[in-house]
């Protein structure tokens, strides 16, 4: 879950908005009073940390990676998996209630969740991919098996 600072969320002028994070369904990315930078109306790919509402609680932000584009929408899942209120519980979200992706998480310790495309490629490619963790530390989500 998510908590927003900033009154009406994309109302304002820029595009971005500041979240606090509520609740351990996304460690160890994030943990409770974590606070983050969302760019509202961001492109979303798989992997994406993103802000949404609640399929059946409009009125409730929620912070989940987005792991598939499906028909219905995106498929949302928790990174700390035993925590299951996410898609597995609620399927897909539609695109009208993902409201933007996490940039960054500015507070306890500053840390980048959206590198680019070419970033992202650069990191997953063979000879980096064998440093533990980098891709990671630099925003890269992996799925762990």
């Amino acid at each position: 879950m998510a908590r927003s600072t900033e009154p009406g969320g994309r109302g304002g002028v820029l595009p971005f908005g500041l979240v606090d994070v509520a609740g351990p369904s996304m460690v160890p990315t994030l943990r409770e009073g974590d606070r983050l930078l969302v760019r509202y109306g961001a492109p979303i790919r798989p992997g994406a940390v993103v802000l949404f509402r609640h399929p059946f609680q409009q009125d409730l932000l929620v912070v989940k990676r987005a792991t598939a584009r499906r028909a219905a929408g995106w498929w949302l899942l928790s990174d700390n998996r035993p925590v299951d209120s996410d898609s597995r519980s609620y399927g897909a979200v539609p695109d009208e209630l993902v409201l933007g992706r996490v940039l960054l998480r500015l507070r306890p310790r500053p840390a980048w969740l959206a590198p680019g495309r070419r970033l992202e490629r650069l990191l997953l490619a063979p000879r980096l991919a064998r440093l533990p963790g980098l891709a990671r530390r630099l925003g890269v989500w992996v799925e762990e098996l």
